[in-house]
């Protein structure tokens, strides 16, 4: 489960390797407390992802793991079992 605070957003979507990058496919659903919420079923190794904040690229600020990616930025990393 990945969870983002953004109680001003609009629309949070979660997308990595597991989506290909598209941005469709998981929408993350917001709580009563502007908490983003999406559950993925990964399969088993490191999983890179970013989070689209109105259109915005961002960083999970509760994830420790990151790596370089080609776009001058970082990627998340999630390991999964």
């Amino acid at each position: 489960m990945v969870q983002f605070v953004a109680p001003a957003a609009k629309s949070v979507v979660l997308l990595g390797d597991f989506t290909h990058w598209s941005q469709r496919d998981v929408p993350m659903q917001r709580d009563s407390n502007g908490v983003w919420i999406a559950s993925v079923t990964l399969a088993p190794g490191i999983h890179r992802y970013r989070i689209i904040v109105d259109g915005e690229w961002r960083d999970d600020p509760a994830c420790q793991s990151r790596a370089p990616n080609p776009f001058g930025s970082e990627d998340m990393l999630r390991q999964a079992a």
